[in-house]
């Protein structure tokens, strides 16, 4: 059995600044940085991360997919920064 993941919205945030939503939603954008480097199809992903059937919804799966995916690339370049406490150089 798998614990109930955290409700999700239909866009990932934006922007440089880390937030609570990016916190509880670590798992997540592993899971789908884990899928993308398998190969894994978008719509296969969509469906099993999210619940998103994208053949019912397709619209929203692929919003849904690519905010998520683009925020969890941007974790790995830069927003894991945030979580090791480092401060952010303001100049």
């Amino acid at each position: 059995m798998t614990s109930a993941a955290p409700p999700f919205k239909d866009m990932a945030p934006v922007g440089d600044v880390l937030t609570e939503y990016d916190r509880t939603h670590i798992k997540l954008y592993m899971r789908l940085l884990d899928a993308a480097d398998d190969g894994a199809e978008w719509t296969e992903a969509v469906n099993v991360l999210f619940g998103i059937d994208p053949a019912q919804e397709p619209e929203r799966a692929r919003r849904v997919h690519d905010s998520h995916l683009a925020r969890a690339r941007w974790m790995t370049q830069s927003g894991y920064r945030h979580l090791l406490g480092r401060p952010a150089d303001h100049g």
